[in-house]
């Protein structure tokens, strides 16, 4: 049973010096998520032994699905009604019929007004469907029937890279109120994928104003994932200035953001925490505070001093440790024990400093790969050396992918493949190519056309392994059913997804497992998988063979790990990168044109050479060895 959660009501936050907005940081966003919804569901309750109707102003988004589905739970188990709630949707693109499945109005009644008793007549959601004519004054009457009903008693807020708050952009007025807005390119840019590209997306949106969210008496955002927390921190920290509209909310009496460990990274208390308060200095605060200095200083760890450490607030430690001398030596050579030529142990060596073991010689290995590039795009060099180094090597594709393949790609493959031979198959792909032909935006795509997507992404991946010196035999396509829906919205991890995994890895035992810990593809598709194998890891863990089995996580093409959490560092050599490179330019149909690319312009080999460089001159710029390139990985422990 989960406990209630009583949010506390401050104003500034004097006791952390930097804080402006009430903040509860939690490991699990799946967990927060429930005690938002608990709060909510409270709150109805409250209302109707009052009398009351409850005035709930709802946001859209991946943020607050969870909530969506919790709130959803508590109906189906017979504690919640909706019959006193009435509600009012932030936003909604302009133009949009509702029955598009990219609509607000779609999205709302998929996670929650189809499952729940509210009234229909008290589901308010801007229309995209008013004429230009009418839309002054239907703006007008939307914020007029919120205040006739008292203002919101509620409003749950997520936040966009823009600092928006619905959709209210930077300059946005602190006086606004409910009206039509031009779209930032870069929230335009986040939405490409669920409009298979952002010339499909719309570029105006009807939201409420600014002036309308701050009235209400009780606001929550939400925010999850690394991707965010710069966003965060400037909104948390910084001045409140009509540039990243969410600092409004640091002068409203009863906010808080819940935010996930990740999207809470940068915040001064996380990243930093010695220049707020005294710190316990365990070995892991060390590392960072040391590195971190390193990094602030330009001055490689050794040339560190103790008037460095003294004057950026890390006086104590130097107490703990005696001198920056000591403290640096010992610094240094922990960071120096992550570098290895072997990842897969070195045999016949003392491994007492190494990060992996040394026996056995020849280890089974397990590459899970969330989608079918990204264990060549995260992982390709390491991969290779295992190989090389004549361990047993499997790669598991976790879903087929082919939601990431354009639809000119396709149309070109199945015109491609009606002229090679018209006596096979020429019907079927007659229907492919009329469905491409005549799709929209509003469709997902039909069961011939996602076969053919993932048969290109997987050609292209066996091309990619064969260029590695991978068997066939070792090359898993797993096609998790929670991925094949046709669209970019998945379906939860389910008991079949868990049983696919499970069985790989009772059939393998293998004594390593690598998998994407990259929580921040735009998709959410790497958390699912993640999430799939820690279930599976759980329910198999008790098997004698998984008393060996380590699990490795590797970032995937969106950022690494920060210095201080990696574990494992494999050098390339210039011809292993150029190898990288090459074997993930077989995916071709994800060349040139990125599906999902997030906020990262860059073609996907372009992003692992420069992300892998990079860790290589912050290793050399810390003062350790110089290397061409450098993949990282953290040790996961379950």
């Amino acid at each position: 049973m989960i406990q209630e959660i009583k949010y506390k009501q401050v104003g500034k936050f004097e006791d952390t010096k930097f804080e402006k907005i009430h903040n509860e940081i939690f490991e699990d966003s799946n967990y927060a998520s429930v005690l938002v919804a608990h709060e909510i569901a409270d709150l109805i309750k409250e209302k109707q032994q009052q009398g009351k109707p409850c005035v709930l102003g709802l946001a859209t988004g991946s943020s607050p699905i969870k909530v969506y589905e919790e709130l959803v739970n508590l109906h189906k188990n017979g504690e919640l009604s909706f019959h006193n709630v009435i509600t009012f949707n932030l936003d909604e693109y302009y133009p949009m019929e509702p029955e598009n499945r990219q609509s607000y109005y779609y999205f709302m009644h998929q996670y929650l007004f189809d499952h729940v008793d509210i009234n229909p007549e008290n589901v308010n959601i801007p229309s995209g469907e008013v004429t230009s004519e009418e839309l002054d004054q239907y703006c007008i009457d939307y914020d007029l029937k919120i205040k006739q009903l008292g203002g919101l008693d509620f409003q749950l807020l997520g936040i966009g890279r823009t600092g928006h708050i619905g959709f209210n952009e930077p300059g946005s007025h602190k006086n606004s109120g409910t009206r039509i807005i031009t779209l930032d390119h870069v929230t335009r840019r986040d939405a490409a994928s669920d409009f298979n590209g952002i010339e499909n997306v719309p570029k105006k949106a009807i939201t409420m104003g600014v002036s309308t969210i701050m009235k209400a008496k009780r606001i929550i955002m939400l925010a999850w994932g690394h991707k965010k927390s710069s966003i965060v921190k400037e909104t948390i920290e910084g001045q409140v200035t009509s540039t990243i509209p969410a600092t409004f909310l640091q002068n409203h009496d009863n906010v808080t953001m819940i935010l996930d460990a990740e999207a809470a990274s940068d915040l001064t208390r996380i990243k930093t925490p010695w220049i707020v308060t005294q710190c316990i200095w365990n070995e892991d605060l060390k590392v960072k505070a040391v590195t971190w200095l390193s990094e602030e200083l330009k001055k490689p760890i050794l040339k560190l001093t103790d008037k460095d450490y003294n004057e950026h607030g890390m006086s104590g430690l130097l107490t703990i440790e005696g001198s920056a001398y000591n403290l640096n030596i010992k610094i240094f050579n922990k960071i120096q024990r992550t570098i290895t030529g072997w990842p897969g142990g070195k045999p016949n060596a003392d491994d007492k400093n190494r990060p992996e073991r040394s026996t056995p010689a020849k280890k089974r290995i397990i590459i899970f790969s969330p989608h079918p590039d990204d264990d060549v795009i995260s992982m390709g060099g390491t991969f290779s050396r295992l190989i090389d180094q004549g361990h047993e090597v499997h790669v598991a594709y976790q879903t087929s992918g082919n939601i990431a393949v354009t639809d000119e790609e396709a149309l070109k493959f199945a015109e491609v493949a009606k002229n090679i031979d018209i006596s096979k198959g020429a019907n079927n792909f007659d229907k492919i190519i009329s469905f491409l032909n005549s799709k929209t935006t509003a469709y997902e795509d039909s069961l011939e056309t996602r076969s053919l997507k993932g048969l290109i992404r997987r050609m292209e991946s066996y091309g990619a392994t064969r260029y590695v010196g991978l068997d066939d035999s070792k090359v898993h396509f797993l096609d998790l059913p929670f991925y094949e829906t046709g669209k970019v919205k998945k379906n939860p991890i389910g008991s079949e997804d868990i049983q696919i995994i499970s069985d790989l890895i009772t059939s393998i035992k293998p004594h390593q497992i690598y998998a994407a810990g990259d929580l921040a593809d735009p998709h959410g598709t790497h958390k699912l998988c993640l999430d799939a194998i820690f279930e599976t890891l759980e329910l198999i863990k008790n098997q004698p063979f998984m008393d060996d089995c380590w699990v490795w996580l590797y970032r995937g093409a969106w950022h690494e790990w920060d210095i201080a959490d990696i574990e494992m560092a494999v050098p390339l050599s210039p011809d292993e990168m150029s190898k990288k490179i090459n074997a993930i330019l077989f995916h071709q149909s994800q060349k040139d044109r990125v599906m999902f690319q997030g906020e990262d312009a860059r073609e996907f080999w372009v992003r692992a050479q420069e992300r892998n460089r990079n860790t290589a001159v912050l290793y050399d710029n810390l003062g350790l060895a110089e290397y061409e390139a450098i993949e990282a990985f953290k040790r996961y422990h379950f």
